[in-house]
């Protein structure tokens, strides 16, 4: 945890001093808002847009070796940037260009995930949506410890549903709505 937190410190210093617009999520967010778990990575959004990644792309792999040949070219396809430290923690940084990535951003807020260490996350709100929209079963976990951790009265539902559907729709995954009900559900009642 403590190699992860300082790779993130460091990252973050190195966005900061470029005024870049950017929060972490996965499992430093995880940490932060659901359960402390092992995380093998860095998981970044970086607001880039749509057409502007390069200059981004190519200023990250100056400072960071890259996890992948052509990582340029796979970063510009996939839209995530395959990195890694000096002391070889992956570093996965999503190249934000959607309203949605940029209202997480605005909405992340810096918190002390150590002594000395505060890293800018995304709220728990968005660490769901992000989750909601992976589904895979660890995500699944990751949104249940959420909700218990947070208190599902204290979590904003409504703007969780507003962010959500959207995204489900162009995913062509709209029910996955009703499975975070049922969780919901299922968590109330036990």
């Amino acid at each position: 945890m403590i190699e992860l937190v300082r790779a993130a410190a460091e990252l973050q210093e190195f966005c900061e001093a470029r005024r870049w617009r950017f929060c972490f999520i996965g499992g430093l967010a995880v940490q932060m808002w659901s359960e402390l778990r092992t995380t093998m990575d860095v998981d970044m959004t970086l607001l880039t847009g749509f057409g502007e990644e390069r200059p981004f792309i190519d200023a990250l792999l100056a400072a960071y070796e890259a996890r992948i040949p052509n990582a340029a070219d796979h970063a510009e396809m996939s839209r995530v940037l395959l990195l890694k430290t000096r002391e070889g923690l992956g570093i996965d940084i999503a190249l934000g260009g959607l309203a949605f990535e940029e209202r997480v951003i605005e909405r992340s807020q810096k918190v002390e995930m150590m002594p000395g260490y505060s890293i800018r996350v995304c709220t728990a709100e968005d660490l769901i949506v992000f989750k909601v929209f992976a589904a895979r079963m660890k995500d699944w976990n990751d949104v249940e410890k959420t909700i218990v951790r947070q208190g599902d009265e204290k979590l904003d539902w409504h703007y969780i549903h507003e962010q959500l559907a959207p995204l489900l729709e162009l995913k062509a995954q709209p029910g996955l709505l009703d499975e975070l009900a049922t969780l919901r559900r299922r968590l109330r009642e036990a």
